[in-house]
């Protein structure tokens, strides 16, 4: 793992920004590439920086880690917030690959949407957060399918259910993160940074993001 801290949460953003266009950049220079970013309010400056910047979008591939199981016209819906935020400028000539589709249950889709993930895998460039509980992606502890969606033999997605979770959330497996070619993880201030060190001395089934941890890169502003 490296560990990055930097002077402000503004700091970080764009530093984060510009790390990752110029890893997209050097991944187009050898074909297309694909970026998965995470929901949630955290990264929203990433995304509105990383909007702007001069690729060559429309061979980049962006996909979710996870979605909750919810349409766009809910405002819990991480698709929602990266059309809002990401999709803007010249970045709205990406690809978005979808992680919902209209059904009452994630798995009555599931094999659908991961016949769409799988032509843009491996990942690119990887950009997971993290919770206070050491979640990753929608790999909660105590998820009712976590040993599987940590298991080598994973498949690219599944449907977990855990109390945090707040319903049925669908995510990328942790055979599929692990294989990203850059993993980076944006986290902010003191709660996120102990839970980071607690990580470190528990096993992927008490702390999720211990599984990509070894690989990655941590982003850290106070």
């Amino acid at each position: 793992m490296i560990f990055q801290a930097y002077p402000s949460r503004e700091a970080l953003m764009a530093g984060l920004a510009t790390v990752i266009a110029d890893q997209l950049r050097a991944a187009l220079a050898r074909g297309a590439a694909t970026l998965s970013v995470p929901g949630g309010t955290t990264p929203g400056p990433v995304f509105d920086l990383l909007a702007q910047e001069p690729l060559d979008w429309a061979r980049v591939a962006v996909l979710l880690n996870d979605e909750r199981w919810v349409g766009e016209d809910s405002p819990r819906s991480n698709t929602r917030l990266l059309r809002e935020r990401l999709m803007q400028g010249p970045a709205a000539a990406a690809h978005l690959v979808p992680l919902y589709a209209e059904a009452p249950q994630p798995e009555d889709r599931l094999q659908e949407l991961a016949q769409g993930i799988a032509p843009h895998l491996p990942i690119s460039v990887l950009l997971l957060g993290m919770g206070a509980d050491m979640h990753t992606a929608s790999l909660f502890p105590g998820a009712d399918k976590l040993a599987a969606a940590l298991s080598p033999e994973a498949p690219v997605l599944m449907a977990l259910r855990a109390q945090a979770a707040g319903g049925p959330r669908i995510t990328l497996s942790a055979r599929v993160l692990q294989a990203a070619r850059h993993i980076h993880i944006l986290i902010t201030g003191p709660e996120k940074r102990a839970a980071l060190d607690r990580a470190l001395t528990l096993t992927p089934t008490e702390a999720p993001i211990r599984a990509v941890l070894d690989q990655s890169t941590v982003h850290w502003a106070e």
